[in-house]
């Protein structure tokens, strides 16, 4: 198969787009035929060139997100069938979908919606998986309350605005100014421009903030907490120790039951995955680049 591969941490410049060995699915597994692959730019970053059982990786196909058809099972595989479209997020120490066929665990898929493309559905696992275990897991976003939530235009704030909009909660998005109107076409009440307005006019109105920025904004948020209420972010471990507040960070999981709920929110029009930008699977070293290089809102998909 065709695949996007890397030999050595190298970061983007070390992409190549060559063949690489078919995959075969092993004990409850599936093989999925990759209709498209969502990527997060800074993927290549993470401490990935160990596998799980502690050997070294000698090379990589990124990607984690898939949206496609089940080409094949592995024994003893259950609840799912051959010809099924599919979406999910893999595990990174794995070979990754950036590619034109992956090998998954039948845990990490749900059936894909059926009322988006697969283009858009390879844009959900991630966001939708962060966003969710963000505001509902670790926040315990409840109607009626108020969420700030930073990055409100990325991949993972635009769903967090619009699970936040779905759970009854006052919502206030921030970004540059240029996301002010998309951040608020997504459902959010509020929008602070970053780039022009200072974050002290929210001071203590928020039950939980929800970080995908890192850096001052962080620094900037624990205050806009209310007492008793949470900071969570997925960008840094949040840095003051309040002690009248909850302060967290964390990694997502893939959650099947999660993917489930968030395919069923997408059919019934109350989410819309974000999809910035579509590259050809030979074109990743450029997606990923564009999309370090900052401005493309929402996720950037690789086709094979």
């Amino acid at each position: 198969m065709k695949a996007i591969r890397i030999q050595e941490p190298t970061g983007i410049s070390g992409l190549v787009y060559e063949e690489a060995p078919d995959p075969a699915p092993m004990i409850c597994e599936v093989l999925v035929k990759v209709a498209a692959c969502g990527i997060t730019h800074n993927e290549l970053d993470y401490p990935i060139w160990t596998c799980r059982a502690g050997h070294p990786r000698t090379s990589i196909i990124p990607g984690a997100e898939v949206s496609g058809v089940i080409a094949a099972l592995g024994s003893g595989t259950a609840g799912v069938v051959a010809g099924e479209e599919v979406f999910g997020l893999t595990d990174q120490l794995r070979e990754g979908t950036a590619a034109e066929y992956v090998a998954v665990e039948a845990r990490n898929l749900a059936p894909k919606p059926r009322t988006v493309d697969h283009v858009h559905a390879a844009a959900l696992p991630r966001a939708g998986l962060t966003a969710w275990q963000a505001l509902f897991d670790h926040g315990q976003l409840a109607k009626g309350q108020t969420v700030v939530i930073h990055g409100a235009a990325g991949a993972v704030g635009s769903t967090a605005v619009q699970l936040g909009r779905w759970a009854g909660a006052e919502v206030i998005g921030t970004g540059r100014s240029r996301s002010r109107s998309l951040v608020l076409e997504l459902g959010a009440d509020r929008f602070v421009a970053l780039d022009k307005e200072s974050l002290r006019d929210a001071a203590g109105q928020a039950d939980l903030v929800f970080d995908t920025i890192g850096g001052q904004v962080l620094a900037q948020s624990a205050w806009v907490v209310k007492p008793g209420g949470t900071l969570v972010s997925i960008s840094a471990f949040p840095p003051f120790g309040r002690k009248d507040a909850k302060e967290i960070f964390f990694i997502q999981e893939s959650d099947r039951a999660q993917l489930i709920e968030l395919a069923r929110l997408a059919d019934q029009g109350h989410l819309r995955p974000q999809v910035g930008a579509v590259y050809p699977l030979a074109q990743a070293a450029e997606a990923y680049g564009a999309k370090a290089a900052g401005g493309i809102p929402g996720r950037v998909v690789l086709q094979p």
